[in-house]
C-alpha cells in the first residue's frame, strides 16, 4: 500500500548530517549526546578512555564459560594420523577454544585467523552451543542445510557490535593459548580494521603490537573511484620482549637455498647477493627482500637532516687516513668522521705491513678488501660488507606484495574446479610462518580454517625447509551453497573442504618424494618418508556424560517424585554404560583434564580383573579405567601404588571403594 513520506527519517537523516557526533558509530542516535545539545546540565557522567560496545560484558562472560561438548575422532576422514601430529577439527570455533584452553593453554607458538571482515548480513556465529540448545547440533550434525547463523544486518543497530562480540570472546581464549613468546596475526580489511585494532591493544596490550603489515592482493576490478588492492594483517605478540624476533629465515625454500651455498662459495657481498635474491624472489611471485644498512660514518641517525637539539648532535668521529687499495690515495672520509676506531677498521679491512691482505675486483669495477667496500675511485667514502652466509635473519616488511592467486592454487589442487572463494595465497603463509625460529615441538593454530591455506602452508614449509612445525585447524561445519560447485560436487560443508585439500596437498607431496628419492619409501624407511605428512580428524560432539533432562510430576507425591529422579539417575547411567563408545568417552575425559589430542592408549596387561589403559601425551600420564566396576582387586593395587595416577567412572565405586582411593592417593585419583 503507497504510503506518505516518512517525514521524521528525513529529519533524522537531516539532524545525521548537521551534527553527525551525536551518533553511534553504528548510526543510532544516542539520548545522552543529543541531551547534552539541549542542555548539558541534563548529563552527569564520569568520562574516560575505554573501548565500549553493546554486549561487551557478556562477550567477555562467554568466553570464560565452561562448555560441556567434547571433540570426536573421527578416523574416516583422517589422513596417516599414526604418522602425524596435525589435527584439523571441524566445528564451531568458540566451543572448540574452550576445549583446548586447558591442554594447549601456553603451548602455541603462532596464531593466524582470517576471521569474517563484517561485509556480510549472515556471518556472525551463534554463541550459543550447549547442550539445551538445538541451533549447533540439529545443523552440524549432518542435517542438509547446514549450519544457521546469526544476522547482521547494518540496520539492525548492532552491525559493529555483533561482530566485536563474536571476535573478543575468541582472542581472549587465543591469549590464554599463546606461549610467552607467542604471536597472533589476524587478516582483516578496512571495514573493521580501526576496530580490531582497539579490540586487540586492550587484550594483548597496546605496547604488544608490533605491526599492521599491508599486503596488496591483486589488481582491483573496478574502474570507479580508488581501486582497493590491498588487506591488513595485525601484529601482536604476547610478550614485548620478542617483538625483534618477527623476521625471516634465509631459508623456506630449496631454491633460495641453493642459491645462498652458491652465494657463500662466491663470498659475494650482501648487496650483491641482495640483487640475486630479488631475481629469484620475482620468479618465485613474492617478495621476502633483504633490508640491510651498511655505513662506517659515525652519524648513527641515517634518516633526514640532523636535528641539532638531538644528544651527541655536534659528535664527530675520527678522520684518519684510509688508503685505495688500487691508487693508494687517501679515500673520502665520511662529513662527520668514521664510525669505526682505526685500528677495528684496517682489522676488518686486513690491512697490515702497509697494503691489504686481499683485494677482490667486483664486476662494477669496485672492490672488496676483506669486509671493507670500496669504489673504483677515492671519491666515495668505502662502507663495511655483510656477506651472505654470515646473515642468519632479514627483517619481516611491513608491505608484502604477491602475484600468486590463493583462487587459482585451490583450483590446482581441484582439478580446475572453484570450490571457494578468495582464499589466502599459499605464499602469505608461508612468509608469516616461516617468521619465527620454530622448535621441534611448536604448534600453529588456524581456528578460522576456511579452504585449509594454512595446512596448505605449512605442508609446503616443512617440505622445503626440513622443519616439521605443526597444526591445528579448525573449521565450522558451514553449509556450501547448494548452487556452488563445491556442493555439487559433494563437498556439503566448507568443513569437507578444508579436509579434502589438506589430504590432497599430503598426496601430492608424497608422490613428489617418491620420484625424488623412491628408496625413502621401502620398509625400512618409510615410518620416516612419511613422519609428519598427515593430520587427524576431530568432530565437535555432545558430551557422552547423562544430561540432566528430569522434571519432577507436580501431581505426585515428594516421596515418588524422589524415586522418579532415582530411576532416572540408574537408567541414564545404565545408557551410558551399555551405549558409550569407549574411545570417544576416553577422549573427552581426557579433553577435560588437560591431556592433549595426540595421545597415546596402552592396555596394561598385568591388571587381570579390569580393562585399564596407559594413556600420556608426552607431557603427562595416567591410567584410565571404563569398567562398571572396579574389582577390589585392582583397588588394592592402587593402595599399594598412591603415586600412579588413575582415572574411573563415578559408578564403578561404592563409597568404601571410593573413600579408599582418595584416601590413599589424593589427587592422584579422579572418578568422572
Amino acid at each position: 500500500m503507497p504510503l506518505t513520506p516518512d517525514w521524521n527519517k528525513e529529519r533524522l537523516a537531516k539532524l545525521k548530517e548537521i551534527m553527525p557526533d551525536i551518533f553511534t558509530n553504528e548510526g543510532q542516535l544516542s539520548i545522552n549526546e543529543l541531551k547534552k545539545v539541549i542542555d548539558p546540565e541534563l548529563v552527569s557522567e564520569t568520562e574516560r578512555y575505554e573501548f565500549r560496545w553493546f554486549g561487551k560484558s557478556k562477550a567477555k562472560r562467554e568466553a570464560f564459560t565452561p562448555t560441556d561438548a567434547t571433540l570426536v575422532f573421527d578416523p574416516d576422514r583422517s589422513v596417516n594420523p599414526d604418522k602425524s601430529e596435525n589435527i584439523i577439527i571441524e566445528g564451531e570455533n568458540l566451543a572448540v577454544l574452550k576445549l583446548l584452553s586447558n591442554a594447549y593453554r601456553e603451548k602455541i607458538k603462532c596464531i593466524y585467523i582470517d576471521p569474517p571482515y563484517n561485509k556480510d548480513k549472515d556471518f556472525v556465529y551463534s554463541d550459543k552451543w550447549n547442550q539445551d540448545k538445538e541451533e549447533y547440533w540439529e545443523n552440524a550434525e549432518y542435517v542438509e542445510n547446514g549450519m544457521k547463523v546469526d544476522t547482521n544486518v547494518e540496520t539492525d543497530g548492532r552491525f559493529h557490535s555483533n561482530w566485536l562480540n563474536m571476535m573478543y570472546s575468541r582472542l581472549l581464549l587465543s591469549r590464554q593459548l599463546l606461549k610467552r613468546n607467542g604471536v597472533i596475526f589476524i587478516s582483516i580489511d578496512n571495514n573493521e580494521i580501526h576496530h580490531l585494532t582497539k579490540l586487540c591493544d586492550e587484550i594483548f596490550g597496546e605496547n604488544n603490537f608490533v605491526e599492521c603489515i599491508t599486503w596488496n592482493k591483486r589488481v582491483p576490478k573496478n574502474d570507479k573511484g580508488i581501486g582497493n588492492i590491498h588487506e591488513y594483517i595485525l601484529v601482536y605478540v604476547k610478550d614485548t620482549s620478542i617483538k625483534q624476533e618477527l623476521t625471516m629465515t634465509k631459508g623456506g625454500i630449496e631454491e633460495i637455498q641453493v642459491l645462498i651455498e652458491k652465494l657463500k662459495q662466491k663470498k659475494k657481498p650482501i648487496a650483491e647477493a641482495e640483487k640475486e635474491l630479488k631475481r629469484l624472489y620475482k620468479k618465485r611471485d613474492f617478495d621476502r627482500g633483504i633490508t640491510l644498512y651498511n655505513s662506517l660514518t659515525s652519524d648513527y641517525r641515517l634518516w633526514g637532516k640532523i636535528n641539532q637539539s638531538w644528544p651527541n648532535a655536534n659528535t664527530f668521529g675520527p678522520r684518519y687516513k684510509v688508503p685505495h687499495p688500487i691508487s693508494g690515495e687517501p679515500v673520502k672520509v665520511p662529513d662527520r668522521g668514521w664510525r669505526w676506531k682505526e685500528e677495528t677498521f684496517f682489522k676488518e679491512a686486513g690491512f697490515e705491513d702497509g697494503k691489504y691482505k686481499s683485494i677482490i675486483p667486483l664486476h662494477d669495477g669496485s672492490y672488496m678488501c676483506g669486509n671493507i667496500w670500496f669504489s673504483s675511485t677515492e671519491d666515495t667514502q668505502p662502507s663495511s660488507i655483510t656477506y651472505f652466509d654470515q646473515v642468519e635473519r632479514f627483517l619481516l616488511r611491513s608491505i608484502l606484495s604477491f602475484k600468486s592467486d590463493g583462487g587459482i592454487e585451490v583450483e590446482n589442487i581441484f582439478g580446475g574446479k572453484s570450490y571457494f572463494s578468495y582464499p589466502k595465497p599459499t605464499s602469505l603463509g608461508k612468509i608469516l610462518f616461516d617468521s619465527f625460529r620454530f622448535e621441534p615441538d611448536d604448534i600453529i593454530l588456524d581456528f578460522f580454517a576456511g579452504s585449509g591455506t594454512s595446512g596448505h602452508s605449512i605442508n609446503e614449509l616443512n617440505r622445503e625447509d626440513g622443519k616439521n612445525r605443526k597444526y591445528i585447524l579448525v573449521q565450522l561445519p558451514e553449509s556450501t551453497d547448494p548452487k556452488s560447485e563445491a556442493f555439487k560436487a559433494g563437498y556439503k560443508k566448507i568443513s569437507d573442504i578444508t579436509i579434502e585439500r589438506n589430504k590432497r596437498v599430503i598426496e601430492k607431496i608424497i608422490e613428489e618424494k617418491k620420484a625424488e628419492t623412491p628408496d625413502l619409501f621401502t620398509e625400512d624407511n618409510k615410518e620416516d618418508a612419511l613422519a609428519g605428512l598427515g593430520f587427524k580428524v576431530f568432530k565437535l560432539q555432545k558430551s557422552n556424560f547423562p544430561r540432566t533432562e528430569f522434571a519432577p510430576d507436580p501431581e505426585k507425591t515428594e516421596e515418588e517424585n524422589i524415586e522418579l529422579l532415582n530411576r532416572y539417575i540408574r537408567d541414564k547411567e545404565a545408557q551410558m554404560v551399555n551405549a558409550f563408545n569407549k574411545e570417544e568417552l576416553i577422549t573427552e575425559i581426557l579433553i577435560k583434564k588437560g591431556y592433549e589430542l595426540n595421545y597415546t592408549l596402552t592396555i596394561k596387561e598385568e591388571f587381570k580383573k579390569n580393562e585399564i589403559y596407559h594413556v600420556t601425551d608426552g607431557n603427562k600420564e595416567t591410567l584410565i579405567c571404563l569398567d562398571g566396576a572396579l574389582d577390589k582387586e585392582t583397588v588394592e593395587y592402587f593402595k599399594k601404588n598412591p603415586n600412579e595416577s588413575l582415572i574411573v567412572l563415578e559408578r564403578a565405586l561404592d563409597t568404601t571403594k571410593k573413600w579408599n582411593l582418595k584416601h590413599y592417593m589424593g589427587d592422584n585419583f579422579v572418578a568422572f
